[in-house]
């Protein structure tokens, strides 16, 4: 198997058709994400809707970790994937019929939580441990893209027209689902132990023991954890700071600030795929401690162009802090219990995080704190907490 892979380039037909629907499905999750926040608005929601939006789309994932990390590697992983973008249509479909949007939401964010370990999986099914962290680059790369237009494509369409953003999102689940026919139906990575639900718990419970028992996985479990427990947080942080320090309403300049930010992770991938391999994984560290002094020194200017730079270079840093991580975790559950499982737990710990930050976010935004303080708070903490987890790894090592 792993000469048939390396014989083959790393851009192959099966890589290509996961780089698409995940370019598809991606930009349908962001803009649509951005439709929703546009409706709320527009049907008198209150403030406090938006973060518990988020709140209810992460919960899918913890409670359904325990099962889809299985289910994706005791079946074809573009199977899975094909499913998975399947109930994301579903539920897009659920809120172009005004059906309720934070039930439509869920419906995206179950379809999510399954298509996720089969995504990642597939990627050391597809091409070889050596290649690993230029395919998670490659497939960041085309995340961030979605995320780049998506978000711009939601802002600005649902200002003009919410069922024209809802009817593009249904549109680009159904181009994601068409793209997933054409990946090639590999075999099952892991042999099936029966479908019991609790035997399933124990037996996830049992990968998580392992996984954070080890010193490379945890390192890796920890750092993208705090990555992406960080990312949700800065978009709600972005849509609050721009009508309070600039005075811009509307969703076009919120999702233009995200787009930048998917501009800096793209060359930042890029450059993780080419400066950082498993061996020196490491080397990420620096990068992730600047994203907080970035997130510090974005929310204390005024300066809407500035603004932009600093995004920018956000971006660039926190690309090459999570991709090298990603290839860490992937390349260990792949030779172990499996690279779907191995991304459930991986599922798990960042959307605990982010339920964590976003709680936080919500409670601060309660109490009345200011937008500008409540950035300072969290760009200090998170250098903090990615400096504490480099100064434990090298102490550990020693």
């Amino acid at each position: 198997m792993n000469g048939t892979i390396e014989a083959q380039p790393l851009l192959n037909r099966g890589m290509k058709a996961v780089l698409l629907s995940q370019f598809f499905s991606a930009f349908a999750d962001n803009a649509l994400f951005f439709t929703i926040l546009a409706q709320l608005k527009a049907e008198a929601y209150p403030g406090w809707s938006l973060p518990a939006l988020q709140i209810v789309f992460v919960l899918t994932y913890i409670m359904l970790a325990p099962f889809v990390g299985q289910i994706a590697d005791r079946f074809s992983k573009g199977r899975v994937m094909l499913f998975s973008n399947g109930i994301k249509l579903l539920g897009a479909i659920s809120i172009c019929i005004d059906m309720n949007p934070f039930l439509g939401y869920t419906l995206v964010g179950i379809g999510a939580a399954a298509y996720s370990p089969a995504k990642y999986g597939i990627l050391g099914e597809l091409t070889d441990g050596g290649r690993l962290v230029k395919a998670n680059g490659m497939m960041e790369a085309s995340t961030i893209a979605a995320i780049l237009i998506g978000a711009v494509a939601g802002g600005f369409l649902s200002d003009f027209s919410l069922i024209m953003a809802l009817g593009l999102c249904a549109l680009l689940y159904s181009a994601a689902v068409v793209a997933n026919f054409y990946i090639p139906r590999l075999a099952a990575a892991r042999q099936g132990k029966g479908w019991n639900p609790k035997k399933m718990l124990v037996d996830f419970m049992e990968v998580c023991v392992s996984l954070w028992r080890n010193q490379e996985t945890r390192f890796s479990l920890v750092g993208t954890s705090l990555f992406w427990g960080a990312g949700v947080t800065l978009r709600l942080l972005l849509i609050a700071w721009v009508p309070v320090v600039l005075g811009v309403e509307g969703n076009t300049t919120p999702t233009l600030m995200n787009a930048v930010v998917a501009i800096g992770i793209i060359l930042g991938a890029g450059a993780a795929a080419r400066l950082i391999t498993l061996k020196t994984v490491r080397r990420c560290m620096p990068a992730g401690i600047l994203i907080g002094f970035m997130i510090i020194l974005f929310v204390t200017q005024q300066s809407i162009w500035l603004s932009y730079l600093i995004l920018v270079v956000l971006g660039v840093f926190g690309g090459l802090f999570v991709v090298p991580l990603n290839a860490l975790l992937q390349e260990h559950g792949k030779h172990t219990m499996g690279a779907g499982k191995a991304v459930a737990v991986q599922n798990l710990g960042e959307n605990s995080a982010m339920l964590v930050m976003l709680g936080l976010y919500l409670v601060s935004m309660w109490f009345g704190a200011s937008v500008v303080a409540v950035g300072i708070g969290f760009g200090i903490s998170l250098s903090l907490a990615i400096g504490g987890l480099w100064i434990w790894d090298m102490l550990r090592k020693n």
